[in-house]
């Protein structure tokens, strides 16, 4: 594939990463915080940052909170100060999603976020992995206006949701369907060659071992026994752009 023939978004978890992101050619990121909880909205001064940086396209995650997509009216209300501030500070594209109790896509709620980013293109994110009904999902992507469509094809992974990836770029007639979850510069190739896809998204993250000298070992801040205390990850460049290289060879 030429290089104009694709884009690559990375999901960054901070101003860092950004840059790293852009370093390595990537076209845009997904700017979010808490990636070991699914990805949250990052801060204020964050956004305002990253927005800063040239050269790079800047989607914010509007998420406020970890856990499932059923949003009561106090996180709506929250969500849609957050989309309101998010373009104040200068995002270019905004990422949400949310579903009704019965797994079904919240179209009411969704048209009002669509309403309040415009005129930001909108990606529905992969709470659409979370739904009853992924064609049914589609169609209501497509009425309430969204640019975009992250998604694993509903498992783990997008090389295990590779069938129901390619079927979606096959039904969607407006909404563009990025494949996202596990990819990298292995498998991107065949993700692409066999969804026709278009889009692409990784975190393309590697660790980042802190500066402290004094550690104390005895206690975690957090109860996630997979996120160490000592070490940060942050998006490589080098990943970047070997994924890119990757697609490149296609």
């Amino acid at each position: 594939m030429k290089r104009n023939e694709f884009m690559l978004e990375i999901c960054a978890n901070s101003l860092q990463s950004v840059l790293a992101a852009k370093e390595g050619g990537a076209d845009r990121v997904e700017l979010c915080a808490a990636l070991p909880e699914g990805g949250t909205t990052p801060s204020f001064a964050c956004i305002r940052h990253a927005c800063a940086v040239e050269g790079i396209t800047v989607n914010v995650l509007i998420r406020p909170r970890s856990g499932d997509f059923l949003y009561g009216e106090l996180d709506q209300e929250i969500m849609l100060q957050d989309i309101a501030a998010a373009k104040f500070l200068g995002a270019d594209g905004i990422v949400a999603g949310m579903l009704n109790a019965d797994g079904s896509i919240d179209a009411a709620f969704l048209k009002k976020c669509v309403q309040a980013a415009y005129p930001l293109p909108f990606t529905f994110h992969r709470a659409f992995d979370m739904c009853r009904d992924p064609f049914e999902a589609l169609e209501v992507l497509e009425y309430c206006g969204c640019n975009r469509l992250l998604t694993s094809g509903m498992r783990a992974t997008a090389l295990e949701g590779i069938a129901l990836i390619g079927a979606l770029v096959e039904k969607s007639r407006h909404v563009s369907i990025m494949p996202g979850s596990g990819i990298n510069a292995g498998n991107i190739a065949r993700i692409a060659r066999e969804t026709g896809a278009k889009e692409f998204h990784l975190s393309a993250r590697a660790r980042l071992e802190s500066n402290m000298l004094f550690r104390n070992t005895g206690i975690r801040m957090g109860g996630n026994p997979d996120v160490e205390e000592y070490a940060v990850q942050v998006t490589s460049k080098e990943i970047v752009r070997e994924t890119i290289e990757a697609l490149e060879s296609l």
